[in-house]
């Protein structure tokens, strides 16, 4: 297991590793914060062009779910981990910006609206652009438009330079199996995290911003939120999933 993960997961307060992959895939590991349980995959720098997103099938149809998307990868491609990667309109459809492998297939959304993806700020996650990983406001991503491999919009940020979401309460009733993801100050690594059962979004943001030193991180979605992730022994099913993102190992 690679030092900075173990670290991560073993060693800082209120955190306990029980498993992680191979250090030729994906890092996933299960650990605990201020009482919850979560799973955390870590991808490194070297490791983002094996990062994928997907929307759409050979047959231009949304693929929904994990089978599908393992039915895409070549002779010796196996699946290290994936999760859905933001929200979608009834037809599957991502609601805000997708690119995939430098084409956008959706535009960018910025105005403020209804749900979480409109409980602005809201933001963008980027790969392969000026650093390997970005989590960056949506506003702030529409006037600089940086070159990314891959993008997916989502909402709300978790972690803005360092800070909870403003509207995130303390106190909140309202609690969801919740995903997302977070980079590292430098843009090294990207942490993608599934809570264990229902968490606040202050419950979960604090996870990125006191557990794993982030200072930006992204709300992929809520009830909803899937992980299939072998090392941990997850295969998640039930409703069907817009984009979803994951990492893909070549074997050799």
């Amino acid at each position: 297991m690679k030092p900075d993960l173990r670290r991560r997961l073993g060693v800082a307060a209120g955190m306990v590793l029980a498993m992680a992959l191979p250090a030729a895939a994906a890092e996933c590991g299960k650990m605990s914060h201020d009482g919850n349980g979560y799973v955390v995959c870590e991808v490194p720098a070297e490791q983002e062009p094996a990062l994928k997103l997907w929307q759409d099938g050979a047959d231009g149809k949304p693929l929904r779910n994990f089978g599908n998307v393992r039915k895409t990868l070549g002779a010796g491609e196996s699946l290290s981990f994936a999760m859905n990667a933001g929200m979608f309109h009834p037809d599957y459809r991502p609601v805000g910006l997708l690119i995939v492998d430098g084409k956008e297939l959706s535009p960018i959304t910025t105005a403020a609206g209804g749900g979480n993806f409109g409980m602005l700020p809201n933001g963008v996650f980027c790969t392969g652009g000026t650093r390997p990983f970005q989590v960056i406001e949506s506003r702030a991503f529409a006037k600089v438009r940086p070159d990314c491999r891959l993008a997916t919009q989502s909402g709300p940020m978790l972690v803005i330079d360092g800070d909870l979401h403003p509207r995130f309460l303390v106190d909140s009733d309202s609690r969801y199996v919740r995903n997302g993801v977070g980079v590292s100050p430098d843009g090294q690594k990207a942490w993608f995290v599934i809570s264990d059962r229902p968490v606040t979004f202050h419950e979960f943001g604090r996870l990125f911003r006191d557990g794993l030193g982030v200072r930006d991180a992204l709300y992929f979605d809520g009830s909803i939120s899937r992980l299939y992730a072998p090392a941990v022994n997850r295969a998640d099913f039930g409703r069907s999933l817009g984009p979803i993102i994951g990492l893909v190992e070549s074997a050799g």
